[in-house]
């Protein structure tokens, strides 16, 4: 290719690059990327790039800057791009299927892209049984209470009973845990299970948040239990919140949480010792656990708005004794003070920027 061609097509790919749709990644959303599909016609970042290399049968990427690109490729790309795409491939995706964005694990980018481009299951109802259907019944690991194994147990979803089940064996007539879709919760937990198909179950039990954790070695398996968990979210949903529309109701389907890691926490008296605690945010319940993997939280504080009188201040009162991580934490309740103490100064700055999320959020009635 002459130089000067090069140089034309280059242009032409900046161009490409300002059309509407164009500016950012067309599967999750990044903005700005770098690479293209010159089979399916599509902008998308590094690491969705990457992703579609899975799929390499259907989807050939180049890098938009530093691969060489002929006239014909760029034409391609040019009469389809990013939003004829979407109408294309994600013309019927179900108002609760979850959509990754750029900060979701691989997993559920992965299987997102497969959906849409390999397995077409947007362009057709039919391919969307094995999630929709209401009912769902399979063997998924799940974590054991005492020594932390994995054993196969078998669960049942029926959004008709509103309950998500498993059962200890096999042949067994009572489920262990009977978890009710009204308060079920599911998001995936890679990092912290430590491996990438992995899912942390919560559900309300005797008015305690108690956490399962699961993983399946098929990574569509368990994205299609998690979104099969979102779907019978849904429709309980429609049914106790008959005005709303779904685009109100999805993001309550499932919740990610603000931010998890450790902090060391003492007692109310605030004479206690600090000790080192494992704290999840999750919505307004700030929970904390001797061990990320425990079934149950120690404990939990309430979070409220600044409208009933909550506010989190960097460091602690002048009072405070014992050792404990230098970089404090105070949140102040019409109650009481928690104080809480982090490892970092980027650690408090984070906790400080999550709480500051949740007290600068308006109290709904259900909170």
């Amino acid at each position: 290719m002459m130089a000067s061609e090069l140089e034309r097509n280059r242009q032409r790919v900046k161009q490409l690059l300002e059309k509407p749709g164009n500016g950012k990644c067309a599967d999750c959303g990044a903005a700005d990327p770098e690479w293209a599909s010159y089979t399916l016609g599509v902008f998308v970042c590094h690491s969705c790039s990457g992703l579609h290399r899975n799929i390499a049968q259907i989807s050939k990427v180049k890098s938009l800057l530093l691969d060489p690109w002929s006239s014909s490729e760029l034409e391609f790309i040019d009469s389809v791009g990013n939003n004829v795409a979407k109408a294309k491939y994600e013309k019927l995706v179900p108002a609760f299927f979850y959509r990754p964005t750029y900060k979701d694990c691989l997993l559920l980018r992965d299987q997102w892209i497969r959906a849409k481009y390999e397995r077409k299951e947007f362009m057709s109802v039919e391919r969307q049984e094995a999630y929709s259907s209401g009912y769902r019944e399979g063997f998924l690991w799940k974590r054991g209470r005492d020594n932390g194994q994995y054993l196969s147990r078998k669960f049942i979803l029926s959004e008709r009973e509103g309950v998500l089940k498993y059962f200890n064996k096999q042949d067994a007539r009572e489920p262990k845990a009977i978890m009710k879709i009204d308060n079920v919760n599911a998001t995936f937990q890679p990092a912290k299970i430590g491996t990438p198909h992995a899912l942390q179950i919560t559900y309300l039990k005797d008015n305690s948040t108690r956490n399962i954790f699961v993983y399946h070695e098929d990574g569509k398996e368990i994205v299609d239990w998690f979104n099969g968990i979102r779907a019978a979210r849904l429709h309980y949903l429609q049914v106790a919140f008959p005005g709303a529309s779904d685009s109100e109701l999805s993001p309550k389907l499932t919740r990610n949480y603000l931010k998890e890691g450790y902090m060391e926490k003492t007692g109310p008296k605030h004479t206690e010792g600090f000790k080192k605690r494992w704290f999840t945010m999750d919505d307004r319940r700030l929970m904390y656990f001797k061990d990320p993997m425990d079934a149950y939280a120690r404990g939990e504080v309430f979070i409220g708005s600044k409208e009933n009188s909550y506010t989190v201040l960097p460091g602690l009162p002048p009072n405070v004794q014992g050792y404990h991580w230098q970089f404090g934490i105070t949140i102040v309740t019409p109650d009481r003070k928690f104080l809480f103490a982090c490892e970092t100064e980027q650690d408090q700055q984070d906790w400080i920027a999550a709480f500051q999320i949740v007290i600068n959020k308006p109290m709904l009635p259900q909170d």
